[in-house]
């Protein structure tokens, strides 16, 4: 959890072959799981958001097919930074636009 922007952007650059710029979030996860970073660009440069908890830690969902990449959806973020824990879930079907 020592990275701050520059050493994040390259992360996502180099290990997930993706583009930090393109306004998708980017969480980091630190190796005791009570830390959470969430990169994320917005017009005009990075914003950084830095969680510590104090107690317990943050449920990760299980690894992708990509390695260490998880795709959540906005909803599940949400959860996941508040700590809620939702362990059978069922999501009504919503308009999608192709």
């Amino acid at each position: 959890m020592r990275k701050s922007f520059d050493g994040l952007c390259g992360l996502v650059r180099s290990q997930m072959g993706r583009n930090p710029v393109s306004g998708e979030v980017f969480l980091f996860l630190g190796t005791r799981k009570d830390a959470l970073k969430l990169l994320h660009w917005e017009d005009g440069g990075f914003v950084l958001y830095y969680k510590r908890l104090e107690k317990g830690t943050f449920s990760f969902p299980a690894a992708g097919p990509e390695g260490n990449t998880y795709p959540l959806s906005w909803a599940h973020l949400v959860l996941l930074v508040e700590g809620i824990t939702v362990l059978k879930h069922r999501q009504k079907a919503r308009y999608q636009a192709l």
